[in-house]
C-alpha cells in the first residue's frame, strides 16, 4: 500500500513540474534577442539580403504600427500568462501551433517526421549498450585486477576520452571511402539511401542498418565506460557482502553466492538508467546526428534554436521534459522489481 501511495504522488508531482519546466524555458524564449519579430522586421528593412551585399541602400524604416501588427501576428501583443495559456491549453502544448520556419506545417508534424528515426536510432543505441556492458562489467569484475580487467580497462577509458563528433569524423574518414576507395563499407550521411520506398523489405532493413551502424558506435561509447564500471563495481561491493560468504560458509557454491545472489543486488544502481527507455527517441546526441547528416529529434532541435522556430523547440520540450518524468518513475518502479524488499514509507 505504501509503494501505491508512493508511486501516486510521484504521478501527481508530473504536474506542477512539467508546468515549472515548460513555464520558465516559455518565459526565456520569450525575451532572447534574434525572435521571429526581429527576423520579419530585420527582412523588411533588407538586412542581409542580396541587395545589402551588393550595397544597395538599406534601413526602411519600420513604423509603430507595423511592429505592432507583426508582433499581434505572433501573439506577442497579449500578456505572458495568456500566452502560456493559449499555448498551454488551446495549442496542446504548442502542437497545433504553425511553425515560424515552415508556417504550412505545424509543430507536431514536423516533429512526427523526425520520430521515427529517433526512436529507432536511440533504442538500437540503449539496447545495445546494456546487453555489451552488463556481460563486460559483470566479467571485468569477476576478473579484477586480472590481464583482462586492465586492458579492457585501457580500452574503455580510451574510447571514452575521444570526443564523440571527433570519433564519427573518424569512421567516416575510414569506413566511408573518404581515405581509400576501397573501405567504402558505410554510407556517408542520412538514413536511408535514395529509392527506399522501392525497395523490399529485407532490402530496407539492410539499408537501415548500414546507415545506422556507425551513428550507433559513437552513441554507445559516450555511455560505455559509465555504465561498464558502475556495473563492475556495484558486483564488486555485493560480492564483498556478509551474505556472500555466508552462502560460502554453508557450502555454496562461488557461481551460486554470483548469480543467484550477488548479479540481482548488483543490477540495482544500474536500473538508474531504465527509466531512460522513454526518452531515448530523443537521447540521440546532437552533434552525432550533425557528423551523419541524420534527420532526427536532437538535430530538429538545434535546428529549431537558431532558428528561433520557438513553436517547434517548445514542442520537443514538453515531450522530453514528460517522458522524462515518467521515466524518473519507472527508474524507481524498476528498483521494485529487483529488489521487493525496498520500501518507500516516509519516516
Amino acid at each position: 500500500m505504501e509503494r501505491l501511495s508512493y508511486f501516486f504522488r510521484r504521478f501527481l508531482l508530473v504536474i506542477p513540474t512539467f508546468i515549472g519546466i515548460t513555464l520558465l524555458c516559455f518565459a526565456l524564449i520569450q525575451f532572447v534577442p534574434g525572435g521571429p519579430v526581429e527576423q520579419i522586421i530585420m527582412q523588411m528593412k533588407g538586412i542581409g539580403s542580396a541587395e545589402s551585399a551588393r550595397g544597395v541602400e538599406t534601413g526602411t524604416s519600420i513604423s509603430e504600427a507595423q511592429r505592432k501588427a507583426i508582433e499581434a501576428h505572433f501573439g506577442f501583443d497579449k500578456p505572458f500568462h495568456k500566452r502560456y495559456w493559449q499555448w498551454l491549453v488551446k495549442d496542446r502544448l504548442g502542437m497545433k501551433m504553425a511553425s515560424y520556419k515552415y508556417p504550412n506545417k505545424t509543430a507536431w508534424e514536423i516533429i512526427s517526421q523526425r520520430f521515427q528515426v529517433s526512436l529507432i536510432f536511440g533504442i538500437t543505441g540503449f539496447i545495445l549498450t546494456y546487453l555489451v556492458c552488463i556481460p563486460l562489467g559483470i566479467l571485468k569484475a569477476l576478473r579484477h585486477d586480472k590481464s583482462f580487467d586492465i586492458t579492457s580497462s585501457i580500452i574503455v577509458f580510451i574510447g571514452y576520452a575521444i570526443p564523440a563528433f571527433a570519433f564519427g569524423m573518424v569512421l567516416k574518414m575510414f569506413f566511408c571511402g573518404t581515405v581509400d576507395e576501397l573501405w567504402d563499407i558505410f554510407p556517408v550521411s542520412g538514413f536511408h539511401s535514395d529509392g527506399f520506398e522501392t525497395m523490399t523489405f529485407p532490402e530496407q532493413a539492410k539499408d537501415i542498418f548500414m546507415h545506422m551502424f556507425l551513428p550507433v558506435i559513437c552513441y554507445m561509447v559516450g555511455n560505455f565506460a559509465v555504465l561498464t564500471f558502475l556495473m563492475k563495481n556495484s558486483l564488486l561491493e555485493q560480492i564483498g557482502r556478509d551474505y556472500v560468504r555466508t552462502v560460502l560458509s554453508k557450502g555454496g557454491s562461488f557461481s551460486r553466492a554470483i548469480w543467484h545472489h550477488a548479479f540481482r543486488n548488483s543490477l540495482i544502481p544500474v536500473a538508474t538508467g531504465f527509466g531512460a527507455i522513454l526518452t531515448v527517441m530523443f537521447a540521440g546526441s546532437v552533434i552525432i546526428e550533425q557528423v551523419f547528416e541524420i534527420p532526427g529529434m536532437g538535430r530538429l532541435s538545434l535546428e529549431a534554436i537558431v532558428g528561433r522556430d520557438y513553436p517547434v523547440f517548445m514542442g520537443i520540450l514538453s515531450l522530453t521534459s514528460i517522458l522524462g518524468l515518467i521515466g524518473n518513475i519507472l527508474s524507481d518502479f524498476m528498483y521494485v522489481i529487483i529488489d521487493p524488499r525496498i520500501n518507500f514509507q516516509e519516516n
